[in-house]
């Protein structure tokens, strides 16, 4: 329990500081203003915004990870399609399925990572990881553009009017709160654990919210009953691992690594993922995996990429839907779940017949 502890405490209290940013963030206008820029950038042109919207939520995934882009740029893009007068639901969709299936490429870029950076150190750590992962990585992040062109290709057609620049309340609150999270980027890809770097962001707004306007400080929603029902799931793998599920799962798995047995790997992962969530499927299906780099990032393929089915399926799904509604964008969930099925897929699939050829 303690090693548990250890190893996943620091992912609950990112998701705690970086949804405290987020807020203060969305309250100073900061998305408002990013949001103008974009549609600037565009020229009035939708599909060239979506564009933008494709290329910021692969790099922000890549470099910052997959939750930092749900809590901090789906406010941005819902707040840009209104301001353009476009239909919200095609951006923010983008922005939620490439925070997952982009977030191969780097360890930073997604929680799972992570915890799977300690096995890789067997094969040569960082190195061995790179390796596996930027074919695949690469690979899924074209597969999920293509499905979505496909799929929302009359919607992303056309021109827009330009929206006029915003006017924020309080210049100050807004300069300290788009300082920090441009800053938040370069402090990710240091190294550092993740948390350490948002609890500082964190602070700083708190500190300048509580200066400039104290009684705000009462709306800052922070997600308590995700963290609590995250933390139960990963505490009943953890009991389960313990009596038995390893031997199961190693059965169910199978070993080898064709490309036949990689897709099983990486199918399970999706699908365990999609059932409990990835952070703790990924933790009880490693030891299953962890026989070769090449099985080790099938499962990463499955729990990274394919658990965007279920709005559970990732923790940055859930900040993303609270993200939505919090927008006031209501989420059609039986659309939802027929796209990011197709979305997961073609992109578990494609990404793991790459990964076999490696």
């Amino acid at each position: 329990m303690i090693d548990l502890l250890d190893r996943v405490g620091p992912v609950l209290a990112f998701l705690v500081f970086i949804t405290v940013v987020a807020e203060i963030a969305d309250h100073a206008g900061v998305f408002e203003v990013a949001g103008h820029w974009a549609a600037r950038m565009a020229r009035g042109r939708t599909i060239g915004l979506w564009l933008i919207v494709v290329v910021l939520s692969c790099a922000a995934t890549t470099v910052l990870s997959l939750d930092t882009t749900a809590v901090l740029l789906t406010p941005v893009v819902i707040t840009t399609a209104r301001q353009a007068g476009l239909p919200p639901l095609p951006f923010a969709f983008t922005t939620v399925w490439l925070a997952n299936t982009a977030s191969l490429l780097l360890p930073v870029s997604n929680l799972s990572n992570l915890l799977a950076l300690h096995e890789f150190q067997r094969w040569g750590g960082l190195s061995a990881y790179l390796r596996v992962a930027w074919a695949p990585a690469l690979v899924a992040m074209a597969t999920t553009v293509v499905v979505i062109a496909l799929l929302h290709r009359s919607e992303l057609r056309g021109r827009y009017p330009v929206p006029p620049m915003p006017r924020p309340d309080d210049i100050v609150l807004l300069r300290v709160a788009g300082a920090v999270c441009l800053l938040l980027g370069p402090f990710f890809v240091t190294g550092v654990t993740p948390a350490i770097p948002a609890a500082g962001g964190a602070l700083i707004l708190l500190v300048t919210l509580a200066v400039r306007e104290r009684a705000a400080l009462r709306e800052i929603a922070v997600p308590w009953r995700m963290v609590i029902g995250v933390a139960v799931l990963f505490a009943v793998v953890d009991f389960l691992r313990a009596h038995g599920l390893e031997v199961w799962i190693a059965r169910v798995m199978g070993a080898g690594e064709s490309t036949t047995d990689l897709l099983r790997v990486s199918g399970i992962g999706a699908l365990g993922g999609n059932l409990i969530n990835n952070l703790p499927a990924y933790l009880a299906f490693e030891s299953a995996a962890d026989g070769s780099a090449h099985r080790l990032m099938a499962l990463l393929i499955g729990v990274n990429a394919g658990p965007i089915i279920t709005v559970w399926g990732s923790l940055a799904t859930m900040l993303w839907i609270g993200r939505c509604r919090r927008a006031g964008l209501p989420i059609p969930l039986r659309r939802f779940t027929i796209e990011s099925l197709l979305v997961a897929i073609v992109t578990v699939v494609a990404a793991t017949v790459t990964l076999s050829q490696l």
